[in-house]
């Protein structure tokens, strides 16, 4: 073959891939940039008060303790500093070093959200990676990269100041990482990707610490195995790969929490006493003990679930709720994602192998271990359930109002799964006409085209989904509120 020719053949091979690749990041940056720049300040929830942290440390080049009153929420009491902040100390230091050039505060306000969108750009850097190793069909990669980042709810949160966009940047970080760290049997580039990942959650969201612990008991799994009829630890890779990731993760994280224990009396998580401080300096009916919550109009837990709103608007707000809770966007796009979830979830539960057995459709697998590979499917289970445990708990003791954004950290796996049951719904359905018009299973060229066609179509409507919410809805929204 000349060398024109094998020019010609990757120039081909590389463009559908070069050019879905160039509209997956356009598509993120245009609506990103568009939601960023015109959502009006302190629109999107909380970030009024959020936005005090940041603009605290452009101001004085320290880090705020959570007594501090200029930074304190007065209805509560207390502040978002007792918390891990590294998401607002990205920002305040950005801001600071934007203030050398200008003190125009709707520049430096900007330079705070920017920080949020950099963080969702690099979680969809990471995403493409981390479809890479999940899926071998390119086709479902797509499809798994486009329903994560273009999620409405879920490119809302890259587009204003909070902590949840580098929470999940830093769970696509920590997935990727633990990937690879089960793959390559933990070389030392892979835990220093994960042990990255660990970091970034560890200080910045409580919410999506699940997966900080899946990253431990996958660990110890990994060299655990049975000899003889007893369990084995393989000692000397575990305590030498085990002491990397613990020497990287507690010079990354050890310093937050030394100081919180010695800011808050041996409190090193700040929970207790950022509820004393809401003791101290709240609004009488917004203190903890005498807060209206659920529970204390006596609601039970399951009567919270069946009788209240809180399913309906927990799931609408993980789909798509902007603005305080407030902003909805079409029907059509809720139940679109509420099938494809549905369908996803329920297809994920079919035996693929059962139905027919097929090439490319490998799914998450560390080689020959079946109980390793299960072991990961029950934490990805786990790191679902428990951000919707955690809203529960919430919502029914706490008061927090029903949110998707709680939800979150459940994303990605929640994704993988869907996509993975579609591909096995699709495969049955094409095998089942294919039996019935020739009383033959369906070709793997017919097959392939189909679902090829299928991952195109939603794709194709989720962008749709996603233009729709932002300039149909959204900018109406934003100029009432202007005017």
């Amino acid at each position: 073959m000349t060398k024109k020719k094998i020019r010609y053949d990757f120039i081909n091979s590389i463009r559908p891939q070069a050019l879905i690749t160039f509209c997956y990041f356009a598509l993120y940056v245009v609506l990103g940039l568009s939601l960023l720049f015109r959502q009006p300040f302190g629109d999107p929830p909380d970030e009024y008060n959020r936005y005090l942290i940041p603009q605290y440390i452009a101001q004085y080049g320290t880090l705020p303790d959570g007594f501090e009153e200029s930074i304190r929420i007065p209805a509560y009491g207390f502040s978002y500093a007792f918390q891990p902040i590294l998401p607002y100390m990205v920002q305040g230091y950005t801001m600071r070093f934007a203030g050398l050039f200008t003190q125009d505060a709707d520049i430096l306000f900007y330079t705070a959200r920017l920080v949020d969108f950099a963080f969702g750009l690099v979680m969809a850097v990471f995403l493409l990676l981390l479809g890479r190793q999940w899926f071998s069909s390119v086709r479902l990669r797509w499809l798994f990269c486009f329903l994560t980042m273009f999620l409405p709810q879920s490119l809302f949160l890259h587009t204003y100041v909070n902590t949840d966009s580098c929470c999940m940047m830093s769970i696509t970080i920590m997935l990727y990482g633990l990937t690879l760290c089960l793959s390559d049997h933990f070389r030392r580039r892979s835990c220093v990707i994960m042990s990255a990942g660990i970091i970034l959650c560890a200080l910045s969201y409580y919410n999506a610490y699940g997966f900080i612990l899946s990253c431990i008991l996958l660990f110890f799994a990994h060299y655990l195995s049975f000899q003889e009829g007893k369990l084995h630890l393989d000692w000397k890779p575990f305590l030498k790969k085990g002491l990397l990731i613990s020497a990287i993760v507690l010079l990354g994280i050890g310093w937050w929490f030394i100081r919180s224990y010695i800011l808050y009396d041996g409190d090193f998580l700040g929970l207790r006493t950022r509820n004393m401080c809401s003791e101290l300096y709240g609004n009488e009916n917004m203190k903890p003990d005498v807060r209206i919550t659920y529970k204390s109009t006596g609601y039970t837990l399951l009567s919270m679930i069946l009788e209240s709103d809180f399913l309906v608007l927990s799931l609408n707000s993980f789909i798509c709720m902007y603005g305080p809770m407030v902003l909805t966007t079409a029907t059509w796009i809720y139940r679109f994602y509420k099938l494809l979830f549905a369908a996803g979830i329920a297809g994920a539960f079919l035996p693929l192998s059962r139905i027919r057995p097929s090439r490319g459709h490998k799914g998450i697998s560390f080689g020959e271990r079946h109980g390793l590979n299960v072991f990961f499917h029950i934490n990805m289970a786990l790191c679902m359930l428990i951000p919707f445990v955690l809203s529960l708990i919430y919502s029914y003791s706490t008061d927090y109002q029903p949110q998707g954004r709680y939800l979150m950290p459940a994303l990605i796996p929640l994704c993988y799964y869907t996509v993975r049951g579609l591909e096995k719904v699709s495969l049955l359905l094409f095998a089942g006409l294919g039996r019935l018009k020739s009383k033959k299973p369906v070709s793997e060229v017919f097959f392939d085209r189909l679902l090829t066609g299928l991952c195109v179509l939603l794709i194709l409507m989720m962008a749709a989904a996603e233009c729709v919410t932002v300039y149909g809805y959204a900018f109406p929204y934003f100029e009432t509120l202007r005017t």
